[in-house]
């Protein structure tokens, strides 16, 4: 039974994702004609983009949710992305690599998260409501810094940094390394799925298994602020992503960590084409912000999954 729900729902997200994809292309021929150039020079990549910024936010949600054992962990939420949105901004200023400087934000807002509530995780070995709101406040901390740099900026370039930090896609770049590196992040999830299916047991159960609990932690951290640096440096601070599709992979009946992997990369790919979709044009011809979109789709869920878990 469980083997048939996993296949039915690969089947269902591979449909999704073609349905997402043939939704955009005929939206443009029915607007522009047949337009191969155009296709190629404008809608292929940011359907490429968004697919690969969906799939590496999903995949950061899970490894998050299976690091700090919380279904509630997000990289929007804990404030990963909101230390990629300040580490591109400042990397941006100083004229440094802006996907550097959004990893090592990533990366620095979530040793930050860790070092706060290592007492907390220490004395029960779960991600207690302490955890998410010291995520919360790291994130509107982030949000504060990056509001203040936001007044640094140059009046012509600051409407495309607003939209940048809510999450745009009108000029998103690099969809090709998003999909290679998440590709990457799901193959090492599947490969390491023994691994972190104990580390979801507890990590006292997970080390008398013989796991090696640190290194495990330590990898899972890296690999989703390294998937979150490249999503905010491609895409901006999309939220909500890494919430809403392994919370609908676990409601459909997957479980193991080795069909949530891949199938939160097709997921999350899906998801943020469609998004994009309605965003481009549900107000047309003007366009919205896709994380305004994503987040009016996932912070309802984020309240429903947090009421669920206090009862």
């Amino acid at each position: 039974m469980g083997l048939s729900a996993s296949r039915l729902t690969a089947l269902a997200l591979g449909l999704l994702a073609l349905l997402a994809l043939s939704l955009g292309s005929a939206l443009l021929l029915g607007v522009a004609g047949l337009d191969l150039d155009m296709i190629v020079a404008l809608r292929a990549p940011r359907v490429a983009a968004a697919a690969g910024v969906g799939a590496l936010l999903a995949l950061a949600g899970l490894a998050l949710q299976v690091l700090l054992r919380n279904p509630l962990a997000d990289p929007y939420v804990l404030g990963s992305s909101g230390g990629a949105s300040v580490g591109g901004l400042l990397a941006l200023m100083a004229g440094a690599s802006l996907w550097v400087g959004a990893a090592l934000g990533a990366l620095a807002a979530g040793v930050a998260l860790l070092a706060l509530t290592r007492a907390a995780l220490a004395s029960s070995d779960d991600a207690s409501p302490r955890l998410v709101l010291t995520g919360a406040m790291l994130a509107a901390l982030c949000g504060a810094v990056a509001t203040l740099l936001l007044a640094l900026t140059p009046d012509q370039q600051l409407r495309g940094a607003v939209f940048w930090l809510v999450g745009d896609l009108s000029g998103a770049r690099g969809g090709t390394v998003c999909i290679a590196g998440a590709v990457v992040f799901a193959a090492w999830l599947t490969h390491q799925h023994v691994a972190v299916d104990r580390l979801l047991l507890g990590s006292e159960v997970a080390a008398l298994l013989g796991e090696p609990v640190r290194r495990l932690r330590l990898l899972l951290l890296v690999a989703a602020s390294l998937a979150t640096g490249l999503a905010v440096a491609s895409a901006g601070a999309i939220g909500f992503v890494g919430l809403v599709v392994p919370q609908a992979l676990r409601l459909v009946g997957v479980q193991g960590s080795r069909d949530l992997a891949w199938m939160s990369a097709v997921g999350g790919a899906a998801l943020l084409v469609l998004a994009d979709l309605l965003a481009r044009t549900a107000v047309a011809p003007l366009e919205l912000p896709v994380g305004a979109v994503m987040a009016l789709l996932g912070a309802p869920l984020f309240i429903v999954v947090l009421n669920r878990e206090a009862r």
